[in-house]
């Protein structure tokens, strides 16, 4: 299992050890001993996982404290576009963004800390997306940004008229009118 950093170096991505025969494949998708060592303690609450068809973009959403949620994610069939976005306004990274192609052909998956907003755009036929997190959902501390913020300028590697949007997604703020991470 590697540990890959991002421009962004608390957003880490992790490419397992496949190992195929004629049978099929095996990997360890999560390995707690690895995980400590090269990103730290992190006690997983839930696991979550979503479906979706081709265009469907989840996002921008985060948590804030005291519910704010760290983040393991990956794909388990098809492909997508995630990304994390720092909002911590005291990170020389603030407003940045990291963009990864995870797919159940790459196996990737990525880790973000909690001071991140979290989205991702299905890119083929139909996904399926599985995350755990750190903390339990609030519905009293769940925000968001709007995915098409342009002080951010995500390439979704979609044309965003096409996208396939909650209407919680058409309406979330900008980056600069958002509630996000001051400390």
């Amino acid at each position: 299992m590697q540990f890959i950093p991002t421009t962004i170096p608390d957003v880490i991505i992790i490419e397992p050890k496949v190992w195929h025969d004629p049978r099929g494949y095996f990997f360890e998708s999560y390995r707690h001993d690895l995980f400590q060592q090269h990103i730290g303690k992190i006690d997983w609450v839930q696991d979550n996982e979503s479906y979706s068809t081709h265009g469907t973009l989840r996002g921008l959403h985060y948590q804030l404290p005291p519910f704010a949620q760290s983040k393991l994610v990956r794909v388990v069939q098809g492909k997508v576009l995630d990304v994390a976005v720092d909002i911590r306004r005291f990170s020389p990274t603030f407003g940045q963004y990291v963009a990864v192609e995870l797919s159940s052909d790459n196996k990737r998956q990525l880790f973000m800390p909690r001071g991140f907003a979290h989205g991702f755009v299905v890119l083929s036929e139909t996904a399926i997306f599985q995350y755990k997190v750190d903390n339990y959902y609030n519905k009293d501390c769940d925000r968001g940004i709007t995915f098409n913020d342009p002080s951010i300028a995500i390439d979704w590697q979609i044309d965003l008229s096409q996208a396939l949007l909650s209407d919680k997604d058409r309406q979330q703020p900008l980056l600069n009118d958002a509630q996000v991470f001051e400390s």
